[in-house]
Order: structure tokens, then sequence, then C-alpha cells
């Protein structure tokens, strides 16, 4: 319902204007206009707000009723937005009331509730639906199970307290999406709209369009620079991989080849600073730290994870001699550079006021859009401005781009409702902490089985918050830096988008290249090997997270770096050279030695010295050989 087509169809215009009033409200209240105006409002009121549009807009958006049955998708939406803005207006009243369960407040609970669920069913599928339902039924039912709760919770009382109650529905999930979220999806439209997109990709045809592997080389970066801004796997797949798919394949590469880096590419852009995607928002509110920590500590890591793609398409290419086309323009980069810095400027606002002016993550994102919006008017891209009307149709898009992670947010919100009222989440906590006693590996391996598992049907942002919630304390509590943890869950989570058997980035990129889909998931998991190596190390080597002194940061980030490429050099058989079987095995040992944490004490760095130096010789001495 989101084309241009759509919005000639009275629901198409309703839902536009739905979308564009969502994001006219959430900029409003980053503004702090309803205090301005001498409006004092409770957080819940403005949350209960963006939920009814939300909801007014997730049943016009997935319509499942044609025919005579079409009218029930408008009165679905229309009882989401009345009950949900009941709330909004009757809070300051309810809040006082609904301790003795009001009639009013059980009818509108089950009501949001439901629609809720049946939203997140639609935009989302199953997956995350079954959940939801799973938890509310042992919500109401678990004290009738061996291993479940020890009283009984009335549903009357668990559905007022899961929807209504800030430690449920209208909690943490929500109040980050509707106050965070939006500005940055609104930054990422505006960049859209004003051509930001091209930009990119010329900027990275510059950079690395002439050398071997190029065309991979140019999904990665145009994806990575793309990735960072939408921060979802698939939008950014559908986004870039229109243009990277086509060119991979004419250079050579196999459908599902191109496709797998596309999808790596595309799906690293939810952990690659400075913006991330929306789960990184929710980290710092469940850390109780700041946003600017969290892109800290997540630098390393997004470069390990794009470098480990960057060192396999160079392999790969060095192996089967891929090179670009030679009629595909590269335009030279100061070229680019001079036309285009106009969108440099909205990073550098965005980086300085959340590191320099320590400004919060949404004001730092508006004043990056505002200062976007005015330099696409003023200055032309290609010979072309951006008119005021394409900057205009950012806002709805930013609305329709946020339904989904809203009610997301809502559907993890109703969970944590339930593990709070259950207690079932200290009850898993004290379960995990004791199995970390006997083996802090094993705790770890089942985190991340489950992340992959919930993430087969889930968007990355739902499998942190359940993760966080289930598994987070008892990371923590095992003696993990908590930094560290919730990394490793964040990671993890992202990491399903391409991990078969339900890889949603994997098979939209599939889909854009005419490839088999899980041909295609299982060559990504091939090529993104060290993405599930990365996590563990970082539980035991923080400095990879910015959670140790400078020194222990540079070292271990130096070792993993070089490790990882030893390792591609060790699977793909070519680094600045071909390499036998033998030296292949010798330096696969060298790589783990490098990578794996054994930097305790000056054993361990002498270890990964050691490690290095031996596989340096072993790569560079041959061919220093030959040419002398």
């Amino acid at each position: 319902m989101t084309d241009a087509q759509s919005f000639t169809r009275p629901r198409g215009i309703a839902a536009t204007l739905i979308a564009s009033t969502m994001t006219l409200v959430a900029v409003a209240y980053a503004l702090d206009v309803p205090r301005s105006l001498g409006l004092s409002l409770y957080t819940e009121q403005y949350l209960a707000a963006i939920l009814a549009l939300a909801l007014g807009l997730a049943f016009l958006v997935a319509p499942r009723f044609s025919g005579r049955l079409s009218f029930i998708d408008p009165m679905l939406s229309l009882a989401g937005a009345i009950s949900a803005g009941y709330v909004a207006i009757a809070y300051p009243d309810l809040i006082n009331e609904l301790v003795y369960k009001p009639w009013q407040g059980i009818a509108v609970s089950i009501l949001i509730g439901g629609l809720s669920i049946e939203a997140v069913r639609r935009l989302t599928g199953r997956g995350l639906t079954i959940i939801v339902v799973l938890f509310l039924a042992y919500g109401l039912l678990g004290h009738l199970l061996p291993f479940g709760m020890s009283r009984q919770i009335l549903w009357d009382r668990l559905s007022i307290y899961v929807v209504m109650d800030t430690n449920g529905l209208m909690g943490l999930p929500l109040m980050v999406t509707a106050t965070m979220v939006f500005a940055f999806i609104l930054l990422g439209q505006v960049l859209i709209a004003s051509g930001g997109s091209s930009f990119f990709n010329d900027l990275a045809l510059a950079l690395v369009g002439r050398t071997r592997g190029g065309a991979a080389k140019i999904a990665v970066v145009s994806s990575f620079l793309f990735g960072s801004v939408s921060g979802s796997a698939v939008a950014n797949v559908a986004a870039s991989g229109g243009v990277t798919l086509p060119l991979m394949k004419r250079a050579g590469y196999k459908p599902h080849m191109a496709a797998a880096v596309e999808a790596l590419a595309s799906t690293g852009g939810q952990l690659a600073p400075p913006i991330m995607g929306a789960a990184a928002f929710l980290m710092a509110e469940f850390l109780q730290i700041s946003f600017s920590t969290v892109v800290l500590a997540a630098v390393i890591p997004s470069a390990l994870y794009y470098l480990s793609i960057f060192f396999y398409v160079d392999a790969h290419a060095a192996a089967n001699d891929m090179v670009l086309p030679d009629d595909v323009e590269i335009r030279p980069l100061p070229r680019v550079m001079a036309e285009g810095w106009q969108y440099v400027v909205p990073f550098a606002i965005l980086i300085y006021g959340l590191f320099g002016l320590n400004w919060r993550p949404e004001i730092a994102a508006l004043a990056a859009t505002g200062a976007l919006a005015i330099l696409a008017m003023v200055l032309p891209y290609r010979g072309r401005r951006t008119s005021p009307t394409e900057l205009v149709r950012a806002l709805p898009a930013a609305g329709f781009g946020m339904v989904e992670i809203v009610m997301i947010s809502a559907a993890a919100g109703i969970v944590i409702g339930v593990l709070n009222i259950s207690g079932l989440s200290f009850a898993l906590t004290l379960q995990l902490v004791a199995m970390a006693q006997d083996s802090l590996f094993v705790l770890l391996i089942v985190a991340a089985l489950v992340s992959v598992v919930l993430g087969m049907g889930m968007p990355t942002v739902g499998v942190y918050v359940l993760l966080a919630s289930l598994i987070g304390p008892a990371l923590v509590r095992a003696g993990i830096d908590p930094v560290a943890a919730h990394m490793f869950l964040l990671y993890f989570g992202m990491l399903s988008m391409i991990t078969p058997p339900v890889a949603l980035a994997s098979f939209t990129a599939a889909t854009m290249a005419g490839a088999d889909a899980m041909t295609t998931g299982w060559a990504a998991v091939r090529m993104g090997w060290v993405a599930y190596l990365i996590p563990f190390v970082m539980v035991f080597e923080p400095g990879l997270v910015m959670q140790a002194p400078l020194a222990d940061i540079l070292w271990q980030a130096a070792g993993a770096v070089i490790g990882i490429w030893f390792a591609t050099g060790a699977i793909y058989g070519v680094l600045v050279r071909r390499l036998n079987a033998v030296e292949r095995g010798i330096l696969g040992v060298l790589a783990l030695a490098a990578i794996l944490p054994v930097s305790v004490g000056m054993g361990g760095v002498v270890v990964n010295l050691a490690a290095i130096a031996v596989g340096l010789a072993l790569v560079f001495l041959p061919r220093m050989a030959r040419r002398a």
C-alpha cells in the first residue's frame, strides 16, 4: 500500500495521512513541542498515541480481506485507533483506577492486546505471533505446569498488566522506538529522497571499482554505507541489490554467489555505526548507557564483520580472475566528493552531536535531517536538486517504515510483561546461571542457538529484545561484561537474517538475483563464517567492544584482523599469492592462535605475536624470494 498508485484510492490516502501524522507527532514530541504549548503529558499518553496511529495504519497496509468482507480491515483499523487513542486521552484517570480492574480498562486492554498480536502476524508473519501467544498462555496456565509458577494469575489482571503497565506493552521497547528510532528512520528516508543511495553507489565505485573483485566489493561498500542508515537487512537488500546484483552477475558471479554477498553486506548494516539498527537503541536502554557508548562498542565488531567479507571477495576474485566490466562508468573520487559532499555533512553533525555535544540521539538525528534537507534543496547532485515535494514524501515513508517496528516493540513489551508478572525471567536466569557454573561456553552455545532459532521468523529487533530479557541477565551474572554480553546477543540476532532454513535477507537477495534460496543461504553462511566466531571472542576479549584499556583494545583488534586474513587464505587458498595444501593447513592453525582469546598475561601475548609473525613470514617470504 505504499506505492504511488495506491495513494489514489481512499484506503491509500487514509494510510498516507496516518503515516504522515505519526511522523509529525514523533518529531513534535522529540522537539518538546507539547511542553512549549503548556501541555503536561505522561510519557504513556504519547506512547498510546503512537500505538493508536500504528494500529490504524497496520490494518490498512496489510489487508487480509477482499470482496464483500473488505470492510473488515478498515473496521479493525478504526477499532485499534480508537482503543489506543482512548488510553492516550484517559490515561491520567485510568492510572489511578486500573488497580481496581474497571471493566473499561479490561475491555480496552484485551482489544489493544488482541489487535496488536494480529497486526504483528500480518506485518511479520507467524514466528513472533506464536511466541507472544505461548507466553500469554504460560501467564494464564503456568500454575498448572510442574515447572510453572506457584500461584495463579487471573485473566483480568494479566490483561491489564501486560498492556497498560510500564513493565509491559507501554514499556521500554515501545518507548525507545517511539522516541529515538523514529528520528533515524526519518533521516534515512530523507537521504533516500535526496538521492543519497546514488551517491553511495558512486562512492563505492570510485573507491573499489577497479580493484579485483570490484563488482562484489562495490556491493560490500555501498551496502555498508546505506545499511548503516536503513538499519534493516531486507530493506537494504531491496534498495542496493537493484544496482549491485546485476553488476556482480555481469562480472561473472553466479547468481547465488552474488545474492550471498549482497545478503551478507546488507545484514551487517544493523551493526554498522553511526546509526545501526533499532536494536542498538534498545541495548542502550537495557544497559542504561548512552547510545554513543553502544556506537563505540560496535566499531570493531562491525569492522571485523565487513573485513571478513572483503577478504573473502578479494580471495575469490583472485582465484577466479574476476574484474568489473569495462563499460561500467566509474567517476573519479574527487568529482564524486565535490558533487556529493552534502551527503557527508549530516553524518558529521550526527557524530558531533552524539559525541561532542552529548545530545539525545533523536535530537542529533533531527538536526542531521534538517541540514540534509536544506542542502539537498540548494545543492544539486549529478545536476539534480531535490524538490520540496520529494522531501515531504519522506514523512509518510518514515511512518510506513516505522509501523512494523512499533508493532514488534508492542509485542515484545507483552512478552516482557508476562516475564515480569510471572517471575519466569528470574527463574530462567537462575537456571542459566547454574548452567554457566558448569560451562560458560555451553551457555554461550545455547544463547547462540536460541538466537538463530528465534530469528527464523522474527526481525532482529524482536530477537534481541527477547534474548536481552531471557538470556541477557544470565550472561551478565555469569561474569561476562554487560556490553559484551548484549553485543553477543545482538550479533547472533543479526546473523539469523542469513542463516537457513529461514534467512530473510538471503532469501530476498536470492529472489532478486534469480537464485535458489537455500543455496544462497548456505553460501552466505560459508562466506560469513567469521561472523559466527567473533561474538565468542568478544565475550573473552572485551577490548573488542571497547571495554578495556587502549593498549588491549588495539592489540586484540589487530590480532583479530590479521587472524581473519590468515583464515581467509587457509579456506580459499589465495592471499597475496596462491597457497598449497600444507601452507593452508599451517595458516589455519596460526589464524586460530591469532584470533582466539589467549592473550591473558605475557604468555598469551607471546602466543599471539608468534602466530602473527610466523603467518606473515609464511605468506610473504616465498613471494619475496621469487622476486629476488
